[in-house]
């Protein structure tokens, strides 16, 4: 079941501690997920200190686990030797598998990509917001940043009329 709300610190109770801003940009985003994220001690407490990039990372499913690749966790300061993580290991993404049969099903059959748009704490766990998306041509964008443009002066037209 895909879920409709687009910003996941619109939620009550969530801190978001990363999002990706430019797959906003760089593809058309059709539905979201929420998925856990196995995760070391270690890169929990580098989540907490918001040490994480998102950029150029991607999500893929593989013999019916859905994985997370790219996304750099900087090794907490205070771990040493064996308490630290790779910054950039596979993840794994804890989703039912009615999720990850219809993520694989859309991927196959409509050629999307699955990126991850935001990771937060929802009370205390780790969860990473995915993307089921489409990527935009450069036309497309540019038709993109013109509407959010006209949205904008919209927005500040309405805010300053007057008997308000």
């Amino acid at each position: 079941m895909a879920r409709t709300d687009t910003k996941a610190g619109a939620r009550s109770g969530t801190k978001v501690v990363a999002s990706n801003r430019r797959a906003r940009y760089d593809y058309d985003i059709l539905d979201t997920y929420e998925a856990g994220i196995v995760l070391k001690g270690s890169e929990v407490k580098s989540l907490r200190t918001a040490k994480v990039q998102l950029k150029d990372s991607y999500a893929y499913v593989a013999d019916g686990e859905a994985w997370l690749k790219g996304v750099h966790i900087a090794p907490y300061a205070h771990s040493h030797g064996v308490d630290g993580h790779d910054p950039e290991r596979l993840r794994k993404l804890l989703l039912r598998h009615h999720q990850i049969d219809e993520i694989r099903r859309r991927l196959e059959a409509e050629h999307l990509t699955l990126v991850p748009l935001s990771v937060y704490f929802n009370g205390s766990r780790a969860k990473v917001e995915l993307g089921l998306a489409r990527g935009r041509k450069r036309h497309d964008k540019r038709r993109a940043i013109a509407e959010r443009d006209i949205r904008r002066d919209v927005d500040r037209a309405m805010a300053a009329r007057p008997g308000r």
